[in-house]
């Protein structure tokens, strides 16, 4: 077999229709879209739209809200940060920062900073300095002989400070 002797599949490709072109084939005068109206005119965009009534996007309530304040946090468990300490991703004697969990592969990206929780078991004698950590977390990290630092800092914080 040669490059130029490769085919697609008998059937694997079909011609497209080319309306407009005809009453002999098969798609000429109105192309398809069949006879008058708004539908037959090029640029109609109706989506949603029932006719006059009222349409069920408007008919249903709004629920919900957005909280344009809210902070985007990762949520590390002190399990996960012991796997990695033991496959010596993590320092045991550099704190541990968003910055060193996403070098260690644990987290992905930074968002608004990183929250410790609870679950697992934390051997390692661990310096933390992160947004958050459940009141788990910081008894475990203290029971390994650990410190925990929270900072989060906002953008109120930020425009209360300048």
């Amino acid at each position: 077999m040669k490059l130029n002797e490769i085919r697609d599949n008998e059937g694997a490709t079909k011609k497209r229709m080319r309306v407009g072109r005809g009453i002999g084939s098969g798609k000429g005068k109105t192309g398809g879209r069949g006879v008058k109206g708004q539908k037959a005119r090029s640029g109609v965009a109706i989506k949603g739209f029932e006719g006059g009534q009222m349409p069920l996007h408007r008919r249903l309530p709004k629920r919900g809200f957005n909280n344009p304040g809210a902070t985007d946090l990762n949520a590390v468990n002190i399990g996960r940060i012991q796997q990695a300490v033991d496959a010596g991703k993590l320092d045991v004697s550099a704190p541990v920062t968003v910055e060193s969990l996403i070098a260690a592969g644990v987290v992905s990206k930074a968002r608004d900073g990183v929250k410790i929780l609870g679950v697992g078991e934390l051997t390692a004698k661990l310096t933390f300095q992160v947004s958050r950590a459940s009141k788990s977390a910081v008894e475990a990290i203290e029971k390994a002989g650990g410190s925990v630092t929270q900072s989060l800092a906002t953008a109120d914080d930020a425009v209360a400070s300048a």
